[in-house]
């Protein structure tokens, strides 16, 4: 089976994707230069497909990416996912009020953090399934430590 990394789309946002595991790499396109994923008008059913080479059975990552958005207000949107046949593995979000939150087979984490925008944004997502820990980092400044899903893991098979 191929693993699928879906990003819903939406108006105006620029998206940059980076995905760390300790013992695998990968960006969004070949070699050390990163493509942008534009989606220049809103949709409900666009998105990008990415095949990694590896399985996706995560006990720790960091997920980067860059984002800029014009879409303001109460309006949640997904930044990235990863789904199995029968569950959401990781998904990303900006949720209505904001926030930043991720999701790994059901209930959130949630940090309160700077409201995203037309300028481009750094963000990483890291989480270790030995600790707990999770955290934020928006232009390299790291969030609260937050204790979330200790001894989970991320099945592979999306």
């Amino acid at each position: 089976s191929k693993s699928t990394l879906m990003f819903q789309s939406w108006s105006a946002v620029l998206l940059h994707y980076l995905i760390v595991e300790p013992s695998i790499a990968f960006l969004t396109s070949e070699g050390a230069s990163v493509r942008s994923l534009v989606f220049p008008s809103e949709s409900s059913s666009s998105y990008v497909e990415m095949v990694p080479l590896k399985a996706l059975s995560l006990k720790a990552f960091t997920l980067c990416m860059r984002v800029a958005t014009e879409l303001h207000g109460d309006r949640e949107f997904i930044l990235f996912a990863y789904r199995t046949p029968s569950y959401d593995e990781l998904n990303v979000w900006r949720e209505s009020d904001g926030s930043l939150s991720f999701y790994l087979s059901g209930g959130a984490v949630l940090f309160q953090v700077p409201q995203l925008g037309a300028l481009q944004t750094h963000l990483c997502f890291t989480w270790d399934s030995s600790t707990g820990a999770a955290n934020v980092f928006m232009d390299g400044k790291k969030s609260v430590t937050k204790i979330y899903k200790k001894g989970h893991a991320i099945q592979s098979g999306g």
